[in-house]
């Protein structure tokens, strides 16, 4: 039997798209499958050492419930991003679920391979020291054989 494959091309960098390529590939790895994250663009945000300025938007964001309908040009006010972030984090953390970091952990415990977009480091000149360790460095070519033949393929 072979091992099943799951590939995963994170873009995203909000707290709401910082959870898919986390949930997934730590379950994906947890099932006993060989998981690759390529983290390009912002989502090079999921391997930075410091995940907690990763914050959620309410503005341009509809699905989003809130407590109250809030109108678009209340959302825009300065703070708004800062107080969703924080009713966010707090109602995930009263439903127990895991924070970034921990899913992270979890991640790099079951041995998900987390790919930065050697590109995309270069274009918004990071240093390798603003990132975790255990990471690899890589353009598309890197992960393209990996994807190539995963039984999964997603794009977050």
């Amino acid at each position: 039997m072979t091992t099943k494959k799951m590939a995963i091309i994170a873009t995203k960098g909000t707290l709401d798209w910082a959870y898919p390529p986390l949930i997934l590939s730590s379950t994906a790895a947890a099932l006993g499958w060989d998981v690759q994250v390529f983290c390009t663009f912002y989502g090079l945000q999921l391997l930075r050492k410091d995940l907690s300025g990763i914050k959620i938007s309410p503005l341009a964001n509809p699905a989003m419930p809130m407590p109250v309908p809030m109108p678009v040009v209340v959302q825009m006010l300065p703070g708004m991003e800062s107080m969703a972030t924080m009713m966010m984090k707090s109602k995930m953390k009263s439903k127990g679920v895991a924070s970034l970091d921990e899913l992270r952990s979890v991640c790099l415990e079951s041995d998900v391979r987390f790919i930065a977009c050697q590109m995309t480091v270069d274009l918004f000149e990071f240093q390798k020291s603003d990132f975790i360790d255990g990471i690899d460095y890589g353009g598309a070519a890197t992960f393209m054989k990996f994807a190539g033949e995963a039984d999964v393929c997603l794009y977050i």
